[in-house]
């Protein structure tokens, strides 16, 4: 394992005065430049008792006492992950960080203001946290101000219960609320509340889509960035639909003894929510024709109804499906001609619809089928075909035909990868390619945050990067 060898220094403690409180955060020395950064700001009340499974509320009242943000957090609840290591959890996790060169400033001069890059991380709504290290983001000495927010994940964070008090999707409530509280306070920190771009990888790039699909987030940014992922799978049904998302609830109600005859989501109320860890599949996916998601993407693009007046920048990695397919459907090593069938089945299983045998000849042209190697990579291309490819591809394209006149849609595909951060992902076995979010670290400036791990052509890469995504939310 690489030492971190964190290129940050600690200046001084910084308040500001926010609807949730007075906040404190640290100013710290970033490569001779001054960031304030404020980690785990709570935006919500605490999603607890009666408000587990419900839409987060605002928090009433600010709090009497500082707010200290000079520490990280606890993550939302979830499973341990080799993803996500050493996290400690719990349910009250509905926070945020800032990483600002303004915060304080109360010139409320307009051509003062930073223009913000609102973050949502990825982890298939199912794990991931803002508190994963190296905790400090760098992009911030570009001159934008940078926030990333926890919501909650799993069945905790997505449970369907077709009532007012649980309408699913709430982990996608807890980031619009996020955003809003941002908004609300974003003078504070020096940001320019009409200059927003949302942003996330995977699972964050699914909420992303979410974002631009729903009208609950109409008129709240102007950009978005989409690092490998969209809801935009088969135009026929959605992953899940609500009949098989209220059964997966009422299963795990009857597995804990909750009379179908009683209040099974209030008799869910009272459980631990470590309990939930035990129903959290590798990929969590939300429920459309609700109020958060009313229709599929494809309805909307043909109907005109999402958010069409953003500018776009989307992209994939050249291998998507290769780590993907060992986390969603748990590949084996070795693999057969019969294992890839199998496979393809248990794909069609979870996206609906294929061509069982036409999408086995596709991916099996000039493939030595003796080959376990040869298999795998064949699947690996199917996989992230079905998974993040076309998903995130047609998802950008029906956007670059659809928006209103004058907004920009740019796609990007990423063929290059660092080598220690492909096997802290499990990504550097042979014929893995470029997986899965390959860019996002480059993106994160990690070269910087951990020099050890990272050559001078990694740096030089992650500059271009940094400089690509933030005049992007600067320009469009």
């Amino acid at each position: 394992m690489v030492a971190l060898n964190i290129c940050v220094e600690f200046i001084a403690c910084i308040d500001v005065k926010t609807t949730s409180g007075v906040v404190r955060g640290q100013t710290i020395n970033v490569f001779n430049i001054s960031i304030d950064q404020f980690l785990g700001i709570p935006y919500a009340e605490p999603p607890v008792g009666r408000l587990r499974f419900a839409k987060p509320e605002p928090i009433k009242t600010p709090k009497p006492n500082i707010i200290d943000a000079t520490k990280p957090k606890n993550a939302c609840i979830q499973s341990p992950s080799p993803f996500f290591p050493n996290l400690t959890t719990s349910e009250d996790c509905l926070v945020l960080n800032i990483w600002t060169p303004n915060a304080g400033n109360h010139n409320t001069n307009k051509s003062q203001l930073k223009p913000v890059m609102f973050h949502i991380h990825g982890g298939a709504l199912t794990m991931g946290s803002i508190f994963a290290p190296p905790i400090t983001n760098v992009l911030a000495i570009h001159d934008v101000v940078y926030v990333s927010t926890q919501y909650r994940l799993g069945q905790l964070g997505f449970l369907y219960g077709d009532r007012e008090d649980a309408p699913g999707n709430v982990g996608f409530y807890d980031q619009l609320l996020a955003l809003k509280w941002f908004i609300e306070n974003a003078e504070q920190f020096g940001g320019d509340k009409d200059q927003i771009t949302i942003l996330g990888e995977s699972a964050g790039s699914w909420s992303v889509s979410a974002h631009i699909l729903s009208p609950l987030s109409k008129g709240l940014f102007k950009r978005a960035i989409l690092e490998s992922g969209a809801f935009m799978f088969n135009k026929a049904r959605d992953v899940v639909n609500k009949t098989e998302a209220i059964l997966l609830g009422k299963r795990i109600a009857k597995d804990h003894k909750c009379s179908e005859s009683e209040d099974w989501l209030q008799c869910l109320r009272g459980l631990d929510a470590k309990e939930f860890n035990k129903y959290s599949d590798p990929v969590t996916y939300p429920v459309f024709e609700t109020e958060f998601l009313p229709i599929s993407a494809q309805k909307a693009f043909v109907s005109k109804k999402y958010n069409s007046d953003v500018d776009i920048m989307a992209g994939i990695a050249s291998t998507e499906g290769s780590m993907l397919s060992y986390l969603v459907l748990q590949i084996k090593d070795k693999i057969t001609l019969d294992d890839f069938i199998e496979y393809t089945k248990q794909t069609d299983a979870l996206y609906h619809g294929f061509d069982i045998k036409r999408v086995d000849d596709y991916y099996l042209q000039n493939v030595d089928k003796n080959s376990s190697l040869e298999l795998k990579k064949a699947f690996y291309q199917l996989f992230g075909d079905m998974i993040m490819k076309c998903p995130t591809y047609l998802f950008a394209k029906q956007v670059a035909t659809t928006a209103q006149p004058g907004h920009n849609v740019y796609f990007y595909q990423v063929t290059y990868q660092n080598k220690y951060t492909a096997h802290t992902m499990g990504c550097d076995k042979e014929g893995m390619g470029i997986c899965h979010c390959a860019e996002a670290p480059f993106v994160s400036g990690w070269p910087f945050l951990i020099p050890d791990a990272y050559s001078n052509i990694d740096a030089i890469f992650s500059a271009d990067l940094m400089k690509m995504w933030t005049n992007f939310a600067k320009y469009g």
